[in-house]
C-alpha cells in the first residue's frame, strides 16, 4: 500500500512546489538599484542602433557628423554605475538632440510602478516661463503667513537663474524642431518642471527661491519639498468621516467626455465656443462633431471658436474630419510620409515589430529612394463635407500644447476664407513630424522604453524648414499681468472681433 501510495504524494509534493506555496518571495524592487557599466553600454549600444536603422529623421534637424558626437558624448558619461533615472537623463540628453516631439524616453515598468505607489515629495511650485519673465503660477508653500501669491516674479532657485536652469533643462527635453515657445510651456505645465528637475538634477533637501517683492527688492522664500500624506494618516486625523457619494458610470463617462471636448453656444452673440482638448480615439468625437455641426446650422450660428490650445494630438483621422467641417477646398495631409525599413533588425526588443512589417507589407510600397511609402496619403484629397458644413466665421485658438495632430489642423485650415487663427505658435512644427505608428523600445538591461516614431511627415514640401511651428495669423501672448488677472487675452480679442462692425 505505502510503495503505491509513493508516486501520488510524490507528484502532491511536486505540484505544490510549483505553485505559490513554494515559490521563492518575489524580490522587492530597488529603485537605487546601479546599473554596472558593462549593462550601461550593452543597452546604450542598442538604443543608438535602433534610432540610427529604425528613426526616420535622426538627421532631419542634426547633420549625422552632429549626432555622432552626440551619440558619442552619452556614450563617455557611462563610465561609473548609475541609477535608473541617472541613465535615463543620458538617453533624454541624447534623444532631445534629433528634435523630434514624437521621440522620447520613459522608465522601466518597475519603475513606473514604483512611482505610483512611493508618494515621493513632489515639488510644490507650479512656474511659469513666459517670453520675459518667469512667475509663480500657482504653489502649496506657506511660511506662517507668507504665501508667494499668483504672478509673483522670480529670479533663482538655489541661487541659479531660473532663465539658465531653464536652458540647462530644455537640452533634455524633446521637441519638434527649434521650438523655444513649446520647451516654455513644457517646463510651465502642471508638474512638469519638478519631474524635470528631480530627473535631471535631483532633489535637494532645502530649497531657496529668489523673488522680487512689493517693494522691488530681490528677497529669499526657503522651502522644502512637499511629502503627500499617506492615505492611511488622513483617516486617522479626520475627526468626521468623509462621505463621498461615487459618481455613477454615466456620470463619470459624460464627466470625461465633457473634458475632452465640449460646446457652448451664445445665441445673442450668434457665437459657440467649442473646445477640442484631443482628437485621441474614446472620446466619441466624431458624433460630437457631427451633432455639433448639426446645431450650429440649425441655429444659424454665424462664429464659430475652436479652441485647442490644449490639444496634444492623436488620431489623424479626427483632426481630417473636424478640418472637412470647415474647408470650402480639398486637402491633403501629406506631400510624403515613409518609413525607411519594414522592421527592426532588433525585433525582439521593439512593441509590435512583427506586426509592423506585416501591416507595412500592405499599406507601403518601396519607391526609388529605397523607403516605403505610405502612397494613400500622399496622394489622397480631402474634399470638404457636405451634409452640415460651416460656412461661418471661424476662429482658432492655438498655442505651445497644440501638438501633432492638433498642428496639423492648425496647418491645414490656417490661410482659408472666413478662418483666423489666433493665440501663440503651435509646438507641432508646421513643416511636418515623424510619428503616426509609434512602438515603444524596451532595453533589456535596465527595462528603460523609448518611442520609436516610424514615419515621417512632410506636410507641405513648400514650408520652410526652419523648425517652427504653426505661426497664428494674429499673435497673442499672455502677460504677468493676464495671468494676476485671471484673463484670457485670447478669447477676449475674439470677442472683441466678433462685436466690432
Amino acid at each position: 500500500m505505502y510503495l503505491r501510495e509513493r508516486p501520488v504524494l510524490l507528484f502532491l509534493l511536486v505540484l505544490f512546489c510549483t505553485g505559490t506555496g513554494c515559490r521563492a518571495p518575489r524580490a522587492a524592487f530597488d529603485p537605487g538599484k546601479k546599473y554596472a557599466p558593462a549593462q550601461l553600454q550593452r543597452d546604450y549600444d542598442l538604443f543608438e542602433q535602433i534610432l540610427e536603422t529604425s528613426h526616420p529623421s535622426v538627421h532631419w534637424y542634426t547633420p549625422a557628423d552632429s549626432m555622432r558626437y552626440y551619440f558619442g558624448e552619452g556614450r563617455s558619461r557611462l563610465r561609473d554605475s548609475m541609477t535608473e533615472p541617472q541613465f535615463r537623463s543620458v538617453l533624454s540628453w541624447v534623444v532631445a538632440k534629433i528634435h523630434c516631439g514624437h521621440t522620447s524616453t520613459r522608465y522601466s515598468k518597475k519603475y513606473l510602478a514604483f512611482l505610483d505607489t512611493a508618494r515621493l515629495p513632489l515639488f510644490p511650485v507650479t512656474i511659469k516661463w513666459l517670453e520675459n519673465d518667469t512667475i509663480v503660477l500657482g504653489n502649496t508653500i506657506q511660511r506662517g503667513n507668507q504665501l508667494l501669491p499668483r504672478g509673483t516674479l522670480l529670479t533663482s532657485l538655489n541661487g541659479r537663474p531660473l532663465v539658465q536652469l531653464a536652458d540647462s533643462l530644455g537640452t533634455f527635453i524633446p521637441s519638434d524642431g527649434y521650438n523655444a515657445n513649446y520647451l516654455r510651456q513644457t517646463l510651465s505645465n502642471r508638474g512638469a518642471f519638478g519631474a524635470w528637475l528631480r530627473l535631471i538634477d535631483g532633489y535637494d533637501a532645502e530649497y531657496r527661491l529668489g523673488y522680487i517683492d512689493s517693494s522691488g527688492r530681490e528677497n529669499h522664500f526657503d522651502f522644502r519639498l512637499y511629502q503627500p500624506r499617506r492615505a492611511d494618516s488622513a483617516k486617522r486625523a479626520a475627526v468626521l468621516p468623509v462621505i463621498k457619494e461615487k459618481l455613477k458610470r454615466k456620470q463619470r463617462r459624460d464627466d470625461r467626455l465633457f473634458n475632452a471636448r465640449s460646446i457652448q453656444v451664445d445665441t445673442g452673440l450668434s457665437t459657440a465656443y467649442m473646445t477640442v482638448n484631443t482628437f485621441n480615439n474614446g472620446y466619441q468625437l466624431r458624433s460630437f462633431f457631427r451633432s455639433s455641426f448639426h446645431e450650429l446650422r440649425k441655429e444659424n450660428i454665424r462664429n464659430l471658436v475652436i479652441d485647442i490650445r490644449s490639444n496634444g494630438g492623436g488620431n489623424v483621422n479626427h483632426s481630417t474630419f473636424l478640418t472637412k467641417m470647415i474647408t470650402n477646398q480639398r486637402f491633403k495631409l501629406a506631400d510624403s510620409l515613409y518609413a525607411i525599413r519594414k522592421g527592426s533588425i532588433h525585433g525582439r526588443y521593439v512593441q509590435h515589430n512583427w506586426f509592423t512589417g506585416m501591416l507595412f507589407s500592405v499599406i507601403t510600397r518601396r519607391r526609388a529612394d529605397g523607403h516605403y511609402h505610405f502612397g494613400f496619403y500622399e496622394r489622397h484629397y480631402f474634399r470638404p463635407r457636405k451634409k452640415d458644413h460651416y460656412n461661418g466665421n471661424v476662429y482658432v485658438l492655438t498655442g505651445a500644447n497644440s501638438f501633432s495632430a492638433a498642428a496639423l489642423f492648425a496647418h491645414a485650415v490656417k490661410g482659408l476664407p472666413k478662418v483666423k487663427l489666433i493665440g501663440e505658435e503651435t509646438g507641432g512644427a508646421a513643416y511636418g513630424n515623424t510619428a503616426w505608428f509609434i512602438p515603444n523600445v524596451t532595453l533589456p538591461e535596465s527595462g528603460i522604453r523609448f518611442r520609436l516614431p516610424r514615419f515621417r511627415l512632410v506636410t507641405d514640401k513648400n514650408q520652410p524648414q526652419n523648425g517652427r511651428g504653426v505661426l497664428p495669423d494674429i499673435e497673442v501672448k499672455t502677460t504677468r499681468d493676464d495671468i494676476i488677472h485671471n484673463r484670457d487675452p485670447k478669447v477676449a480679442l475674439v470677442r472683441t472681433l466678433i462685436t466690432t462692425p
